[in-house]
């Protein structure tokens, strides 16, 4: 089971570090429209993540100084559904971010270390983070009036026509961004949503309270219990938002007149241009359906009928999760495309108490021509739920095996079965349907 010596060289220094300039310049920069879109973060963005406080041992959980712990923190609890009032106190997660928590056992995203967060003696040892750093909430709200996904692209088209658009690219006119594309990282930071920027109390702020439960009951069970139901050891669907956090995301781009598409080895989107609204839809899609339209170069889209799903570390989000994303073109000071800013907000008014926004870079290598080739990821389940852990199965070994409602939070049966019997969980309301 289960880290010059001369003024030729003064010169192209210098001249090394207006073009770094010029190229962060365009990235994560996209033209603003008031109220509408390209509105800047209040702060730096990306965030720095959330560092960890002391190594080795003699760390093993031991509070940074001046801070003092708490009497009962999740690493020390037995039920953390006793816990709601504690939940809002980031020492009650010993400051780390939930990411942190995910990997207290190896080196992120499933690699080994020999010197393990969780400390000497789990999970009471487990180590802290810095309680000093924290994404501040204020930049991942969205700064736009709107309350609904509709409102707001609605508002974005009428801006549009107000200036005699939506375009209506032909094969001659169309932005050229077919190609393959990678992640600006700058400084190895990453957007808000890879977990690992924010205390998790400043996450839980931004969720209902059912919702809230779900990320706590998430975050514990993978830090202090290490059993961590991922979508992938089971090869389940990844779920919308996974395309703004750590793994499979599309990483090549079509274009033409009638559609735009997105394609990675294991998500892949269709924008569907110039239509009024997206298709109603009695059952949902993993990735939802998407409409859009050309605002000049920028393309504008509006995705709806998603399916709820969760991921590690992050949030739960629910069937009434939608979203608007403006993919701006990105260029240097000589006008070389860079690559594509890719503003989204999201729109969840079962999951959210208010939207969230986020903004990456995705950066342009090559060409189709030039690229590897696109392998696609057929999955070959090698893991198990065994006594409620992923666990590896061999070939011809025989396990009893309960087939999962795939609509029903898998991961949280599985939690419930082998892990909650002695919690005094909550009684969950019966959904009929109505909500």
């Amino acid at each position: 089971m289960a880290v010059v010596r001369t003024t030729i060289w003064t010169f192209l220094t210098l001249l090394v570090i207006a073009s770094a300039a010029s190229i962060a310049f365009g990235q994560l920069h996209p033209p603003e429209f008031k109220g509408l879109r390209g509105v800047p973060f209040p702060s730096m963005n990306p965030p720095p993540d959330v560092r960890s406080y002391g190594e080795g041992p003699a760390w093993d959980g031991r509070p940074p100084d001046g801070v003092q712990p708490l009497p009962l923190d999740m690493f020390a609890s037995k039920d953390f559904y006793k816990d709601r009032a504690l939940w809002m106190d980031k020492r009650y997660w010993r400051c780390n971010s939930a990411r942190q928590i995910t990997d207290m056992r190896s080196g992120g995203a499933g690699q080994s270390t020999a010197d393990p967060r969780i400390g000497s003696n789990p999970t009471v040892s487990a180590r802290w983070g810095d309680c000093n750093m924290d994404w501040p909430r204020e930049n991942i709200v969205s700064p736009y009036p709107f309350k609904t996904a509709r409102d707001h692209y609605q508002a974005l088209l009428a801006d549009a026509k107000s200036r005699g658009g939506p375009t209506k690219h032909t094969y001659e006119t169309m932005p050229k961004w077919d190609g393959a594309y990678g992640e600006y990282v700058p400084n190895g930071r990453r957007v808000w949503n890879y977990w690992r920027a924010n205390q998790v109390p400043t996450i839980l702020s931004l969720l209902t309270p059912d919702y809230q439960q779900r990320m706590v009951r998430q975050v514990y069970h993978e830090g202090v219990n290490a059993a961590h139901q991922w979508s992938a050891s089971y090869c389940w669907p990844e779920g919308f938002m996974r395309q703004w956090a750590t793994g499979p995301k599309p990483s090549r781009i079509i274009v033409t007149p009638e559609i735009v598409t997105f394609l990675g080895s294991a998500i892949s989107r269709i924008v569907y241009l110039n239509k009024e609204a997206p298709p109603r839809a009695d059952v949902p899609q993993w990735y939802g359906d998407t409409i859009g339209f050309w605002d000049g170069e920028a393309l504008i889209t509006w995705t709806s009928n998603i399916q709820g799903w969760n991921q590690h570390s992050g949030f739960e989000w629910s069937n009434k999760l939608e979203a608007i994303e403006i993919l701006t073109p990105a260029r240097d000071a000589s006008g070389k495309f860079l690559g594509i800013d890719w503003e989204a907000i999201f729109y969840d008014p079962e999951a959210l108490v208010e939207p969230i926004r986020t903004l990456w870079h995705r950066n342009y290598q090559q060409s189709w021509s030039t690229a590897g080739r696109l392998t696609w990821t057929e999955c070959t389940r090698p893991l198990y739920p065994v006594d409620g852990f992923a666990t590896q199965v061999a070939p011809g070994q025989v396990i009893q095996y309960r087939v999962p409602d795939m609509f029903d939070r898998p991961w949280a049966k599985i939690w419930e079965e082998f892990f909650e019997k002695d919690m005094d969980r909550p009684k969950e309301e019966l959904d009929l349907g109505f909500k």
